[in-house]
């Protein structure tokens, strides 16, 4: 076990799914968490179960909407007012909208998707960066999603958004590598978190696990992924022990995406 008791890591998203799977990962590990997300409730309580499981960890919790420009400035001067440093940012709070076809697709949703998953990531780059590049240090993963390697049928503003920051992606790495920042972004399949589990539902209302099985089905390893496949592969990247990766977009989906080509 990698041991990360002297890290900051910053997590956005960080009530439910992925952002949880990897606070718990980091917090096995002993990192300084600060946990973000627009839910308080929901963060709430997992703080408090984190804090329960993990007494040891310092733990910071900041309600915010990520696609809000000075709510990101905020939780950052929040986390380098009580630790004086961010080492590591996992930039993962994502929505994934409606599923319709282009021309039928709402505009709202549409402009709430790419306020989200695209501004919201922008922002927290933005914001995060100047403090890594003072460090002269800092490790960044951000979620591009499979939907951000190749279309998803009926998802339109989904995969811009991650088409959009698996780019951002690769810019980030080759404009601040100089620093010793090193960013890369994930590309999770069909990893079964809540906002999975309704899409499963969309796709099929009245028997949702059904099209959770026909999914996995078609994947090489017949199953579909959990939060703790994604987290192992984040806690590396993130950590000390990520010497030398950057630019990259890595997919988590089981190897089902070189069935469609990785662009």
């Amino acid at each position: 076990m990698v041991d990360m008791k002297d890290n900051v890591v910053i997590i956005t998203g960080a009530a439910m799914g992925l952002g949880l799977a990897t606070a718990k990962e980091l917090a096995a590990k002993g990192a300084s968490l600060v946990l973000v997300d627009y839910n308080e409730e929901a963060l709430n309580a997992q703080v408090k179960s984190l804090k329960e499981q993990y007494p040891s960890i310092e733990i910071l919790s900041i309600v915010a909407d990520v696609s809000n420009e000075e709510a990101v400035k905020n939780y950052v001067n929040k986390t380098i007012d009580k630790f004086g440093k961010i080492d590591g940012f996992y930039n993962n709070a994502g929505i994934e909208g409606k599923q319709a076809s282009i021309t039928d697709y709402d505009l709202d949703v549409f402009k709430k998707v790419i306020d989200i998953n695209l501004m919201g990531v922008y922002y927290g780059l933005r914001y995060v960066i100047p403090q890594m590049q003072k460090q002269n240090y800092g490790r960044i993963v951000n979620v591009a999603s499979v939907g951000g390697i190749r279309g998803v049928l009926n998802q339109t503003p989904y995969v811009a958004s991650k088409h959009a920051v698996a780019g951002m992606t690769k810019n980030a790495a080759l404009e601040y590598g100089q620093y010793g920042i090193l960013t890369n972004a994930i590309a999770p399949g069909a990893i079964l978190t809540p906002m999975v589990a309704e899409a499963f539902k969309q796709v099929n209302p009245e028997d949702p696990a059904a099209a959770e099985k026909e999914y996995a089905s078609n994947n090489p390893t017949r199953r579909l992924g959990q939060p703790e496949d994604v987290a192992k592969v984040v806690a590396f990247l993130i950590s000390k022990d990520n010497g030398y990766v950057s630019g990259q977009v890595i997919a988590i989906d089981g190897g089902e995406s070189n069935m469609y080509g990785n662009a």
